[in-house]
């Protein structure tokens, strides 16, 4: 009876909102630690499950900021608000939920900047410039998100978070490092690749052995070696050699030594579906321009500076297969006809 009666008493307190939200919370764990089911304890309270979760939770975490001894305006400034904000630091350690909400208090944060300096707490390790300050590891966050991204506008925003995040002098100075370099010239683009699917199949030519000139011996005829295509480009191989044929483009007829590479569209990092393309080189042209990707020893590449490493020569086609949606379709003459 003893029991049941505490169970009714705090449903009741519960009802009426008596205390504040510490209590809340403390009063929601006692009743589940009782067996009480949280739909029961909604239906009785208006507290739903999801918040009174978060209660308990939230609750727990600003004991253990008591029992850290955190400041008591920390304190006094989450007791009567914030358990969603305590909420997010239920995943840090003892010592960094005090650092957490000793900052938090002090700047003032809402749940959303919370969450991010959760994540910019977790597992942080300081790198040259930056402290273990909360207000330091916010802002490396920040420092390090403006520099992955291109949008002046983002990035300026975060810019102005990470100054006014940081804690110590080194800190600021790393971001207004990063705020200078927005003054300077833009930073310099890597232009498109060149490239250009096949559409027409009369475009893609087909490659045969030339044997001579009549009249020929039929040993000659005999002896030749088959010619064998493969791959959407056709590639062409005999006894010793691989050929491919290209259109007669403009492109192709201003090279001047051009050989031809097969890769795939992930190793130049192309959108996509997975497909085989011919990357053309001109060997000839190993002078570096800004405006052109080259064949390094490592692969295809784009300098936004002269280039320290050996230049091979300048790409100057990548070349997509044409897309056949129905191979027998091709093959029949009487459909092709039509």
């Amino acid at each position: 009876m003893t029991e049941a009666f505490d169970a009714e008493a705090l449903l009741f307190s519960l009802r009426r909102k008596e205390g504040n939200w510490v209590q809340w919370g403390q009063k929601c764990h006692q009743l589940q630690e009782q067996r009480i089911d949280p739909q029961v304890i909604f239906e009785a309270t208006g507290f739903e499950p999801s918040r009174q979760n978060q209660f308990i939770v939230s609750s727990q975490v600003f004991g253990s900021l008591e029992k850290a001894a955190a400041a008591a305006e920390v304190l006094a400034h989450f007791e009567q608000s914030g358990s969603n904000v305590l909420y997010e630091l239920r995943v840090l350690t003892g010592p960094e939920r005090v650092e957490a909400a000793t900052f938090i208090q002090a700047k003032g944060l809402d749940v959303d900047r919370t969450h991010e300096l959760v994540r910019a707490m977790k597992g942080y390790s300081p790198p040259p410039g930056f402290t273990k300050h909360p207000g330091d590891a916010l802002a490396y966050r920040c420092w390090k998100l403006a520099k992955q991204t291109e949008d002046i506008r983002e990035r300026s925003r975060l810019i102005a978070q990470g100054l006014s995040s940081a804690h110590s002098e080194t800190a600021r100075k790393e971001i207004e490092a990063l705020l200078m370099q927005m003054a300077e010239s833009p930073k310099a683009r890597a232009p498109r690749l060149p490239t250009y699917r096949l559409e027409d199949g009369e475009e893609l030519p087909r490659v045969f052995p030339v044997l001579g000139r009549l009249p020929i011996a039929v040993e000659v005829v005999q002896s030749a070696p088959a010619v064998a295509e493969s791959g959407p480009f056709r590639v062409a191989s005999g006894s010793s050699a691989q050929w491919v044929a290209l259109p007669g483009w403009q492109v192709i007829q201003k090279a001047v030594d051009p050989v031809v590479i097969l890769a795939t569209s992930a190793d130049l990092g192309l959108e996509g579906r997975l497909e085989e393309v011919l990357v053309v080189v001109d060997r000839k042209q190993q002078t570096w321009d800004q405006e052109a990707y080259f064949l390094t020893a490592t692969g295809v590449q784009w300098f936004a500076e002269e280039a320290e490493t050996a230049l091979l020569g300048q790409v100057i086609l990548i070349l997509r297969a044409r897309i056949i949606l129905d191979e027998e379709l091709v093959k029949d003459p009487w459909q092709t006809d039509e």
